[in-house]
């Protein structure tokens, strides 16, 4: 049964630089139907048992104690892929009844049955996955032959009206950078807004290199020189958002690496099994799946959830020589 709801004032969640967290991201499960190059290895994943994986009821209890008693304001759900997990327009349901901006990061493969049904629920808008426009090179970088089923569910999604609908690119040097421009075009026509990524160590092994790492500026100059730009003012969120002149929308990049908003990040990432993450670079859980367990009351809760935010660092460090990798990828995070 869900507590009621605590109707004291919420406590904001600030950390010891001084930042407020407002966001969270949800993995709702580790599992996912593509197999990324640059997230999960091809072979030797280790599948959470689903007895390890928070049920609906307590991610909803999880959500709502941060909402109430803290002031989270926007919600993500992630995977893995988020949409292999059974009956996920119940959970969009129960979470959209909380005073949130609900939204959901995707590969997109499924969104064609899926998202009539997730903006029924109650589901805002959309983040999906999408590297290039060539078959042959997404089948590479996905190891899944699916690209039509991915631009048919970013066009699913618009029809769904769940807007912006928002496009992730990760960039890598060799691989994709030579599409930025055909990437940036095709979401000027379809009204999406493409963000731009960089490449970070995320793949729980050994394939990061900082010589792929295609740097903002250069993405932002390949842009403008095609399609002139101006910048917006940046928030919170991690995107560098940039207006093009001709009134066509706007563009993202996401400088994780050369340019990290660790400063003003105000996220905090629930893995699939209860573990409360202060950064993706993290390498300390905070366990309140045992809590949740355990019976414990919103109270024990919020005291994992406040340790959890006060031991979070100032920045991730990538090119530091002292950076470690998260032992887990992408996947099993939650992104």
């Amino acid at each position: 049964m869900t507590p009621a709801a605590d109707h004291r004032a919420p406590r904001p969640l600030v950390d010891s630089f001084g930042r407020v967290h407002r966001d969270l991201r949800i993995s709702v499960t580790d599992r996912c139907n593509f197999r990324c190059t640059y997230c999960m290895p091809e072979e030797g994943m280790t599948w959470l048992p689903k007895d390890e994986v928070l049920t609906f009821e307590e991610l909803e209890r999880v959500a709502r104690t941060l909402v109430e008693r803290h002031g989270i304001r926007s919600i993500r759900l992630t995977g893995g892929e988020p949409t292999v997990r059974a009956h996920l327009p119940v959970l969009v349901r129960r979470l959209a009844a909380l005073p949130v901006d609900l939204s959901l990061t995707t590969n997109g493969a499924t969104l064609r049955t899926v998202a009539p049904d997730l903006a029924a629920a109650g589901l805002r808008r959309v983040n999906v996955s999408l590297d290039t426009l060539r078959a042959d090179r997404f089948a590479e970088l996905t190891r899944r032959d699916q690209l039509a089923d991915v631009l048919d569910g970013i066009d699913a999604a618009l029809g769904a009206g769940l807007a912006p609908v928002k496009v992730n690119v990760v960039v890598v040097r060799g691989v994709n950078d030579d599409e930025i421009i055909d990437l940036a075009t095709y979401g000027r026509e379809r009204g999406v807004q493409v963000r731009f990524i960089e490449w970070m160590p995320l793949d729980g092994g050994e394939g990061w290199s900082n010589d792929q790492v295609v740097p903002q500026a250069e993405i932002v100059a390949r842009l403008h020189a095609r399609f002139p730009l101006e910048p917006l003012r940046r928030g919170h969120e991690p995107a560098e958002r940039f207006r093009y002149l001709d009134g066509r929308g706007e563009v993202g990049v996401i400088p994780s690496v050369t340019r990290p908003f660790c400063d003003k990040c105000d996220r905090l990432r629930l893995t699939a099994d209860g573990q409360l993450r202060s950064c993706l670079f993290s390498l300390d859980d905070h366990d309140l799946r045992a809590v949740l367990r355990a019976g414990g009351d919103d109270d024990a809760l919020s005291k994992v959830i406040e340790a959890c935010v006060g031991s979070k660092w100032a920045g991730h460090a990538i090119n530091q020589v002292h950076f470690v990798r998260p032992r887990r990828s992408m996947s099993q995070i939650g992104g």
